[in-house]
């Protein structure tokens, strides 16, 4: 379709949404700050569409249903462990890196929630069809969750969930350092295995939790930026760490570059492998996901990954 029709079409369809939007709330106008100004957002927004992974997540913790998200990266449409939450109707709006925007219009939303890194190019037009709000970074989880709670008057559930949160980590770093004694806090590496390359995290959604955990980085891991990728396997030292976390999609090529890096003599010296403490866990919980529920199922994870679930011992529960 040539570019003036789309823009025409898009122009129309805010107008309608524009005034769905001016008959559907008449309560107090709410200014909301963001990543990349300011929302004014009426009443408590029902019709939410969310565009990135992190806010699908949050709103469904916070109760809300969407009626349109983006599509996952993997198990597609939608991730598993959001399926049974989202409503049977909501609509898909392609990949956050490129959602419909014609499609964001039809749906008439009370509010839009984006991610600065995916969407500040579009934001101007996103916000001329609806409220919008958009999160500095893509997996500070708790701020995009109190930014959601505050969108859509549900402060009081976002502070409530992360208090909940707060509880489990005290919990998990006091039932740690009991049973790790000496050896906690553990220096732990966060890799991906790629078809080509090995990423090696600095930042992001789980490197950020472990921070929470209270482990730690090793030495030459306080780098800027999100990470480094790896493509000789002469850079495996790199890795070396108390533990290392890994993830990887299920793909040939993949297992392919697994299979020759883990059997290379530099990655059995490794200390984490010489002590077992290599943990294979779920990339859409470690890296895709994003949200306040994600967060918590990673976590469950480090619990059973470090014997601390129905495991501990009685010292352990008095000290904790």
């Amino acid at each position: 379709m040539p570019l003036s029709r789309t823009c025409c079409r898009l122009v129309a369809l805010m107008l309608l949404s524009g005034c769905l939007a001016l008959t559907a709330h008449a309560e107090t106008l709410r200014r909301v700050e963001h990543a990349l100004g300011e929302a004014r957002i009426k009443g408590e927004p029902r019709r939410i569409v969310t565009l990135y992974q992190g806010a699908t997540d949050s709103a469904l913790a916070l109760g809300l249903g969407p009626v349109g998200v983006v599509e996952s990266w993997l198990e597609r449409p939608i991730y598993r462990y959001l399926r049974d939450e989202l409503p049977a109707e909501v609509r898909y709006l392609g990949l956050e890196t490129q959602p419909d925007l014609e499609a964001v219009a039809r749906l008439a939303p009370d509010l839009i929630v984006g991610a600065r890194y995916r969407h500040a190019d579009v934001y101007p037009l996103l916000s001329r069809i609806a409220p919008t709000v958009i999160a500095g970074t893509a997996y500070d989880f708790e701020a995009m969750l109190m930014l959601l709670g505050e969108a859509t008057g549900r402060e009081a559930e976002a502070r409530e969930l992360l208090a909940d949160w707060h509880e489990r980590v005290a919990d998990f770093r006091c039932r740690a350092a009991a049973r790790l004694g000496d050896a906690w806090p553990q220096r732990v590496s966060v890799v991906s295995f790629r078809g080509d390359h090995v990423r090696l995290y600095y930042d992001g959604f789980a490197r950020h939790i472990l921070d929470q955990l209270g482990f730690q980085r090793p030495e030459g891991q306080e780098g800027a930026g999100w990470g480094v990728k790896l493509v000789s396997r002469e850079s495996l030292p790199a890795l070396d760490a108390d533990a290392i976390f890994v993830f990887m999609r299920d793909d040939p090529a993949v297992v392919e570059l697994h299979r020759d890096w883990t059997t290379h003599p530099l990655w059995q010296r490794l200390e984490a492998v010489e002590q077992g403490q290599v943990h294979r866990v779920d990339p859409i919980l470690w890296s895709m996901g994003s949200g306040i529920l994600a967060a918590n199922r990673l976590l469950d994870e480090l619990y059973v990954h470090y014997g601390l679930h129905d495991g501990a011992s009685a010292a352990e529960d008095a000290a904790c």
